[in-house]
C-alpha cells in the first residue's frame, strides 16, 4: 500500500524573505543580519539578537512594523497553492507566532508550527520559548510514525536535521557554503524545479 505524503517546508528564505535581515536593513544594525545560515546554534543566535534589541531600545512593535511591509517571495504563493492541491503541506519554522501571522495571511493561511515570544507590557521581548528543541526533526519523525512519507525542503543549518529525518530532503535557495557541507541534499533555486522534484516523489 502506498503511503500518504506530507511535505514540510521551512518559511524564511524558502517562501518569504528573512525577517531579521529586513529588520537589519530598516534599522541599520548590521549584526542583526546574522541568521541560521550563519549560526548553527539557535540559542546563541537568539541571545545575540535579544541583546541587540535591548541595546538599541527596540521592541516587538518595531519588528512587526517591518514585517507588515514584507511580501512572500515571487512565485511562492503559486508554488504553495499548487503543492497544497497535490498533498498535505506543513511549514516548520524557527520563527515566532508574533512574526508569522501577517505572512501566513498573504500565503493563504497554511499550517505552521513555530515558536513564541515572551513580551512585557511595554512591548520589550523578554525571552523566547521553543515549542520543542530541534522541533523540525521531531515533527518529521512524528509524521513518519503516523505512517506518512515525508518530503522536506529548507535552506539553512537548522533545516538539515529535518531534511535528514525526511524520506527525501531538498535544499532550496541554500547558500553554497551550506550546500558544500551537506552534499546529500539536492539543491534547487527555482520553484518549478523543486515542484518537479517533489512531484516525482509523490
Amino acid at each position: 500500500m502506498k503511503k500518504q505524503t506530507i511535505v514540510t517546508l521551512d518559511l524564511e528564505g524558502v517562501l518569504v524573505p528573512e525577517i531579521w535581515i529586513a529588520f537589519a536593513e530598516k534599522t541599520g544594525i548590521q549584526a542583526l543580519r546574522r541568521t541560521t545560515r550563519d549560526e548553527p546554534d539557535y540559542d546563541v543566535l537568539m541571545a545575540g539578537r535579544l541583546k541587540l534589541l535591548d541595546d538599541h531600545g527596540l521592541k516587538l512593535p518595531d519588528i512587526q512594523e517591518v514585517i507588515g511591509t514584507l511580501s512572500p517571495m515571487e512565485g511562492a504563493k503559486a508554488f504553495l497553492d499548487e503543492l497544497r492541491s497535490l498533498t498535505q503541506v506543513i511549514i516548520l519554522s524557527d520563527t515566532f507566532e508574533e512574526f508569522a501571522q501577517p505572512l501566513m495571511r498573504q500565503l493563504g493561511w497554511p499550517t505552521i508550527f513555530c515558536h513564541y515570544l515572551e513580551v512585557d507590557v511595554e512591548g520589550r521581548i523578554v525571552s523566547y520559548k521553543l515549542r520543542q528543541s530541534n522541533q523540525k526533526q521531531h515533527a518529521v519523525a512524528a509524521f513518519k510514525g503516523l505512517n506518512y512519507k515525508v518530503i522536506a525542503a529548507g535552506d539553512s543549518f537548522n533545516d538539515t536535521t529535518m531534511l535528514a529525518e525526511a524520506d527525501r530532503g531538498f535544499f532550496f535557495h541554500a547558500p553554497e557554503s551550506i550546500q558544500v557541507q551537506f552534499p546529500q541534499f539536492t539543491p534547487f533555486d527555482r520553484y518549478e524545479d523543486l515542484m518537479g522534484a517533489i512531484r516525482s516523489e509523490l
